[in-house]
């Protein structure tokens, strides 16, 4: 089996970033304003709060866009802006897809339900399309290589 790598394909990529610097920019345009208009000393922790918030999210959302996994005969590799993790085969119980509800719509991702411990979201599977045929090919491939590795 030859590998195969899963994560977002550039027009996805670009959508998500595109939403990642507006968001972004609005909530540093807030900290800039909060931080010209607060004269007292006592109310500055807000704006430093207000701003490892924004650093936090905007990290977040670049690791959610340049995350993807890697398909081997071994097992899964979750390779991410911020971190790398190895699933062997042997430890997958099931591919399954979940949903969330937010204010900015449904929320749809790949999971990877282990043997033992909690089930892992797959980097390079988010989507808020309520049918999207990239998602559904993408689980069918990880499907397919789970099948091949645990019937040999």
């Amino acid at each position: 089996m030859s590998e195969v790598w899963i994560s977002f394909n550039a027009c996805d990529r670009r959508r998500y970033w595109w939403r990642n610097v507006i968001g972004t920019l609005v909530l540093v345009g807030v900290v800039a304003a909060m931080a010209l208009t607060t004269h007292e000393p006592g109310t500055w922790w807000w704006v430093g709060g207000l701003g490892a918030f924004v650093v936090g999210m905007f990290v977040s959302t670049v690791n959610l866009i340049y995350g993807r996994s890697l398909l081997t005969e071994r097992g899964l590799e979750f390779r991410t802006f911020v971190s790398r993790r190895a699933i062997p085969w042997s430890e997958v119980a099931a591919i399954e897809t979940r949903q969330r509800v937010s204010r900015s719509g449904i929320w749809s991702d790949l999971r990877v339900v282990r043997v033992r411990g909690r089930s892992l979201g797959m980097p390079g599977t988010v989507t808020n399309r309520m049918t999207d045929i990239e998602l559904d090919q993408k689980q069918t491939t990880i499907r397919e290589y789970w099948f091949r590795a645990i019937s040999r």
